[in-house]
């Protein structure tokens, strides 16, 4: 019994020290087999309306910003962020080709730095810059509700109308 108790200690200890990061998998595929896969076997894995939208074909604009990436990831030395391309394209599928770039995503008004990670693999560009600020529920204002239109406007419409 004492020995059964002491395996388990080791495999506690073992358990401890041992620290396994998750890989990374799209649809089951590795992140260095998704790399190396021809863009229609991608698109394959790809969900439908992302698949609909690379079977009728890039347009120019896309294209052109896959261009600006491998240039900047290019230029850039080892063990440095590549410099930030930015772009209006907010319906852009990211592709694994994207992966460790730094891209500069318009939501309308300003430019959002996104780094691409391996999970944003299938997503839309759009999706990680957004274009509104968040509603930030606080105090009711006047006219909120029907009791408070009587307690806070009633002052105010006595100040603005004095009879003398």
């Amino acid at each position: 019994m004492a020995d059964e108790h002491e395996h388990d200690d080791q495999l506690d200890e073992a358990g401890k020290k041992k620290r396994t990061f998750r890989k990374f998998t799209f649809r089951g595929v590795d992140l260095d087999q998704l790399l190396d896969l021809s863009s229609e076997q991608l698109i394959d894995l790809f969900h439908a309306r992302v698949r609909r939208k690379f079977q009728r074909g890039l347009k120019r604009k896309p294209m052109a910003l896959i261009k600006k990436l491998r240039k900047a990831k290019k230029e850039t030395k080892p063990q440095e962020k590549p410099a930030v391309v930015k772009t209006h394209l907010r319906n852009m599928v990211i592709v694994p080709e994207m992966i460790g770039s730094q891209i500069g995503i318009h939501n309308g008004k300003t430019f959002n730095q996104v780094e691409i990670k391996p999970e944003m693999v299938g997503h839309y560009l759009g999706e990680f810059s957004i274009s509104y600020k968040p509603v930030k529920h606080g105090r009711p204002g006047i006219g909120a509700t029907h009791s408070s239109r009587f307690s806070e406007c009633s002052y105010e419409v006595s100040t603005l109308f004095r009879v003398n």
